[in-house]
């Protein structure tokens, strides 16, 4: 895939690895609107692909927010044209520190569920019959190794990621004759915010940076047709050995 010219849409794009990507993308010529909860941080990422020479737009929303949905989709296409990539970045663990599940709220558990799950199902209802009508597309779901470990005290965030994968794999199975291409990508443990509410004593030097993931899941989209439609991939294990 030519990434030159390609709109994208990611989520989460504030911090972390979304941010990563944006900046990475935007370095290659991608338009990106750039989505999040907080417009401080939200605009100092955008600035950075700005003043790199890239192009950038700051979409302050919450995917979670089902009347939301439509609006997301519709700015994003008025600021960086039809989205030929959507990024699914935006995650959340629930309350930390991590309960055991028989523990968890009922409440917690449909509120993981929104964020992980059911906003990127309604924001790729709304993005990918464009992307069908062009035969052209990538849906990106960012997934965990807690979608196939079983950890204690994961319970939210693993099911969620479990539903996610199986949904990428799909919405690749229904969208693939008409040129659309789906996948999941475990980024493995990274050092973010996010990973150190949930385990806040891990040695950071043992993890991966959201800007060394975020180049392998780069690469993989200028190989994305050499990726099976619906497979789940390991940034860990990126590129595959020949």
């Amino acid at each position: 895939m030519h990434l030159e010219n390609q709109a994208a849409l990611i989520t989460g794009a504030s911090r972390g690895l979304g941010a990563a990507l944006t900046r990475q993308l935007g370095a290659r010529g991608v338009r990106v609107a750039a989505l999040a909860r907080h417009h401080e941080p939200l605009a100092e990422v955008v600035a950075q692909v700005r003043q790199a020479g890239g192009q950038a737009h700051a979409l302050v929303g919450d995917i979670a927010d089902k009347t939301a949905t439509y609006r997301i989709a519709g700015s994003a296409a008025e600021l960086v044209g039809s989205v030929d990539i959507l990024i699914h970045n935006a995650s959340t663990l629930g309350p930390t520190p991590l309960k055991l599940l028989l523990d968890t709220e009922c409440e917690d558990l449909s509120e993981v569920l929104e964020v992980n799950l059911v906003g990127p199902f309604r924001l790729s209802k709304a993005v990918a019959g464009s992307m069908a009508l062009r035969e052209k597309g990538v849906i990106v779901h960012v997934s965990s190794d807690a979608a196939v470990q079983a950890y204690p005290r994961w319970g939210a965030y693993s099911v969620s990621k479990a539903a996610s994968d199986h949904l990428a794999r799909l919405l690749a199975a229904e969208l693939g004759e008409h040129g659309v291409r789906v996948f999941s990508v475990d980024p493995g443990e990274m050092d973010t915010e996010m990973h150190a509410a949930a385990i806040p004593d891990a040695d950071r030097a043992s993890l991966s940076s959201p800007d060394q993931v975020a180049a392998r899941i780069v690469d993989m989209l200028v190989h994305v047709e050499d990726i099976a439609n619906g497979a789940r991939l390991e940034a860990t294990q990126w590129p595959p050995l020949s």
